[in-house]
């Protein structure tokens, strides 16, 4: 039976030294009880803080805190990177499609689950919302969820609901959802999304990320028909191909006229599009991440971000993950390679000198050509911008 207290101060008020708390993440990161939780752990020891992204965390990174709370970080974000650089966070390698592994099989015990939700409908059901990601199995191998139930918190569909009897104290205020607004677009970023719009073909199924570049992508796929959305994330950006109709996931393997994401990031004008919204399936990442669920989709196309790239293909991811990129692109790669009609699409910007030089580049595995056991490159594009005038084509 749920427990109603009238503050986040109050709702944290049971959590005891030595415990390990999971933390719903990204846009739903549930800052209320987060403050509450950094004053409530100068009192305590031991406390073990788990997450993927969290927004508006700098209370968790108070140096008042050191050596009575500790960041498990799975994901690092701005107020744990520099934690994690000077020893006093764990930064954990995982793939992020096996962290509700590890904590559904016992590997990682979660006595506490701080999390936001909608208010509960007439059946007595929460929603998670904007976020779904690992905080599902996490709720449940939790000893005990503590919840803010928010008024602004959208309803989704998918694997989003929480049954209110299982929350175990939660108190109830309106706030507002925390936005991302979408980066403005510059040449650079337009040159490449004209260049990488030009390898995605009418009936593809697309991952994407955050940010200008992807934005600029979608933006310039207004002329494509049938296309599909199978990612982890996805943003503002692609409002308008949903609502012109070229996406309509009629051409997708699995989840046949559904968006799929395990989490969403942007303003409120997207968060009020997935909000009781059945045509979007907020999933958990264990099956949304998992390249035997990705691999079947035919025509799947990985386009994800990175700072450099040099001619074979290597990528530097972008900065902003601090190492958890890789995850993501090496499932998208992996999952790129096991689908047929594979393709996976990294786009880069960089300044050299005065000028301006930006690249995309393809890189697509063709079952036919094989090396040993391995699919091999069949073709590398880079496509160069100097001073916005498009520069050649480099195939490998």
């Amino acid at each position: 039976m749920t427990t109603f207290v009238t503050s986040a101060e109050e709702a944290v008020a049971t959590i005891q030294s030595g415990q390990n708390i999971w933390v719903h993440s990204m846009a739903a990161s549930p800052v209320l009880l987060l403050q509450a939780l950094a004053k409530h752990a100068l009192d305590l020891q031991g406390l073990t803080v788990m997450q993927m992204h969290l927004e508006h965390a700098e209370a968790l990174a108070d140096p008042a805190l050191y050596g009575r709370l500790r960041n498990r970080v799975f994901f690092a974000s701005s107020s744990t990177r520099d934690l994690i650089n000077n020893g006093l966070a764990d930064y954990v390698p995982v793939f992020l499609s096996e962290i509700p592994r590890l904590l559904r099989q016992g590997y990682q015990s979660v006595d506490v689950a701080l999390v936001q939700v909608s208010p509960p409908d007439r059946h007595g059901f929460c929603s998670l919302g904007v976020s779904v990601e690992v905080t599902r199995a996490a709720c449940e191998v939790a000893k005990k969820i503590i919840a803010h139930i928010n008024p602004n918190m959208p309803r989704s569909h998918g694997d989003s609901y929480l049954a209110l009897s299982d929350i175990d104290v939660a108190f109830e205020q309106a706030a507002d959802v925390i936005e991302h607004i979408p980066y403005p677009i510059t040449p650079d970023m337009e040159a490449i999304g004209r260049q990488v719009a030009e390898l995605v073909r009418d009936g593809d199924c697309l991952q994407l990320g955050i940010g200008g570049v992807p934005d600029a992508v979608l933006a310039c796929l207004g002329d494509h028909r049938h296309l599909g959305i199978h990612t982890e994330m996805f943003s503002d950006g692609l409002l308008p191909l949903l609502e012109s109709g070229v996406v309509d996931n009629s051409r997708k393997n699995i989840h046949t006229g559904k968006v799929v994401a395990t989490f969403v990031m942007g303003t409120r004008k997207l968060y009020d599009f997935v909000d009781d919204n059945p045509l979007i399936r907020m999933l958990d990442v264990q099956h949304v991440n998992n390249i035997a669920t990705i691999r079947k989709n035919r025509q799947m196309v990985s386009i994800n971000s990175a700072i450099q790239v040099d001619l074979t293909g290597r990528c530097a991811p972008i900065p902003s993950a601090a190492g958890s990129t890789r995850g993501r692109r090496a499932t998208g790669f992996c999952a790129g390679r096991a689908t047929r009609g594979r393709r996976s699409l990294d786009h880069c910007a960089a300044q050299y000198g005065g000028g301006r030089h930006s690249v995309a580049h393809r890189a697509y595995f063709e079952p036919r050509r094989r090396c040993g056991n391995h699919s091999r490159p069949r073709g590398l594009h880079c496509h160069g911008v100097r001073g916005g005038a498009l520069e050649g084509q480099i195939a490998g």
